[in-house]
């Protein structure tokens, strides 16, 4: 087991959606709109997604992945404006291991080329059992995966 330590991190990523403020707000705040495009890592089955998109609501997702390993994300709204931005804080765990707590902000900016997209997260570490650098690729995946759903969505 690693030794007890919390270290602190923050990173910021940001991505132009050709879709409106609206339209990529929607597959954030949808339950099934974010269940399409939420899963960062193949082989991931989720077995429970509960989503009360308010301030004050609370989102739950578990996963079981490929090893059987159980990953679980239990968020809380703080802060939405439709169409403009979602705050929310959430934690992060692996079976029985709290791997880190987040604040995140996710800014939905209008542009000539569709939505600008600014996410910003601030992050306690716990115990070593996770990197800045998992988690900055870990979300970037999931915004490949919005890339995908607009398009899939836009195509139906």
């Amino acid at each position: 087991m690693n030794a007890r330590s919390v270290q602190h991190g923050e990173f910021t990523i940001e991505r132009t959606y050709a879709a409106s403020p609206r339209k990529l707000f929607r597959a954030w705040a949808d339950p099934q709109a974010k269940r399409a495009w939420s899963v960062c890592q193949d082989g991931m089955a989720t077995i429970e997604h509960r989503m009360d998109f308010r301030p004050g609501g609370e989102e739950v997702i578990v996963n079981r992945g490929p090893s059987g390993a159980i990953h679980r994300f239990h968020g809380h709204y703080l802060d939405i404006v439709e169409d403009h931005r979602i705050v929310y804080g959430f934690s992060m765990d692996v079976d029985e291991q709290r791997l880190t707590a987040s604040l995140a902000t996710v800014q939905f900016l209008p542009g000539d080329a569709g939505t600008r997209m600014v996410f910003t997260e601030q992050l306690a570490f716990f115990d070593g059992l996770q990197t800045l650098q998992e988690r900055r690729e870990g979300t970037a995946v999931l915004f490949d995966n919005i890339a995908l759903y607009l398009l899939e969505a836009t195509a139906q």
